[in-house]
């Protein structure tokens, strides 16, 4: 067996709390368009599936539905008003960085794996300093597919040399714990963000309120990964 030394972040809702410019770039978008502007708590709802699917999710919530043969031209329209707001009010979670800077002294490998789009993940690791703390990311357009297929995880892990038994899964939401599951992995579910009570009705391996909590739970997690590992062997 393989030692479980990776960990897979999920970003928006689980590293940083981006809701409050995502609401702003889509409110942007669509006042632009004459229509209503939906409110942060609407938008935070919205946020999970990656930059399309927050975008139709925003018109439909505001008016006539998008066509399907619109929707990439106001995706790139979105985009663009993002890559202006990334961080009028993004921030890290509280506790965030030491956290993850003992863990990497501990001997755990970081990496991120998240449905936003590739190009404003880099510059939000760019801005917060995170790739001096995590090896790779990947987004939602780096592959094919991605979470909650369990080859968005996989190919991340492929890609930096590792199996899924070394790997544990840490997220805010749906996607990020039926990812886990269906690759076959624990998933550590933070409260803090977007999607809670959705995620934690899909039972995941263990659930904590803050980057505090992280250590201990990550150290709690014997029982859970010799479970995992018997899965492995079947």
């Amino acid at each position: 067996m393989s030692k479980r030394n990776v960990l897979v972040f999920d970003l928006d809702g689980t590293l940083i709390n981006s809701a409050p410019d995502l609401a702003l770039s889509l409110q942007k978008l669509l006042k632009s368009e004459g229509r209503r502007e939906p409110d942060l708590a609407e938008v935070t709802a919205m946020i999970g599936d990656g930059a399309a699917k927050l975008v139709e999710r925003g018109y439909a919530a505001t008016g006539t539905a998008l066509p399907e043969t619109d929707l990439k031209e106001k995706v790139v329209k979105f985009l663009d008003i993002y890559d202006h707001n990334l961080v009028v009010d993004t921030h890290l979670y509280p506790h965030a960085r030491e956290t993850l800077e003992k863990l990497k002294t501990q001997g755990w490998r970081l990496v991120i794996c998240t449905n936003k789009p590739i190009a404003p993940t880099q510059e939000l690791m760019n801005i917060f300093e995170l790739n001096e703390i995590f090896e790779k990311a990947v987004g939602g357009d780096s592959y094919p597919i991605k979470k909650p297929y369990a080859d968005h995880i996989l190919f991340l892990l492929q890609e930096i040399g590792v199996k899924a038994d070394q790997a544990i899964m840490l997220g805010d939401g749906v996607n990020d714990v039926l990812a886990a599951q269906n690759a076959s992995i624990p998933s550590i579910l933070f409260t803090h963000g977007y999607g809670t009570d959705a995620a934690r009705a899909l039972h995941p391996d263990a659930v904590v309120d803050s980057f505090l909590d992280l250590e201990s739970t990550l150290k709690s997690f014997e029982a859970i990964v010799r479970h995992y590992s018997a899965i492995d062997e079947i």
